[in-house]
């Protein structure tokens, strides 16, 4: 009976909540503010759209820069951040292709998590980000897929 009183006071604490298959989130410690992003849970890995993506050594860490062209700013965000990680990651068109990998973190209403995200070329895409299913793994959140915005469009809608 403890156990499942614990169990029951658990998941009041943590509220599910419920996303937009698009939403706008923030990368602060980019310096990206209100970006749009498809919820993308067919996707494991988040991307970002980045170009002119080159890396350097500051002592033994490798580091990253790149620009973030936003719509509406001019001229693109430029971004340095560590090398966490270069993995094969398959394009839209299922080709694998190695992408380079920075933690960050990621800005949804009021919660904040670190994050993996590749950095991509989103050129032709419709949207800047997406955000794939590991960044939401563990988070209690829900996807509604016929509806876009309910964070911004509900506005206070709290976990």
């Amino acid at each position: 009976m403890a156990g499942l009183m614990k169990g029951a006071l658990k998941s009041k604490e943590r509220r599910l909540l419920v996303i937009g298959w698009m939403e706008h989130v923030s990368l602060p410690a980019l310096g990206l503010e209100n970006v749009k992003a498809k919820i993308d849970t067919g996707a494991r890995t988040s991307a970002l759209h980045a170009v002119g993506i080159e890396t350097f050594f500051r002592g033994d860490t490798e580091w990253v820069k790149f620009q973030v062209p936003m719509e509406g700013i001019s001229p693109p965000l430029c971004v340095e951040a560590p090398v966490h990680d270069r993995r094969l990651i398959k394009n839209t068109s299922g080709v694998p292709e190695e992408r380079i990998i920075i933690r960050t973190q990621l800005k949804l209403m009021d919660q904040s998590w670190p994050i993996s995200v590749s950095l991509a070329d989103r050129n032709n895409m419709r949207f800047p980000m997406i955000v794939g299913r590991t960044a939401l793994k563990k988070r209690n959140i829900a996807v509604h897929t016929r509806r876009a915005n309910l964070t911004t469009e509900i506005g206070q809608q709290r976990p």
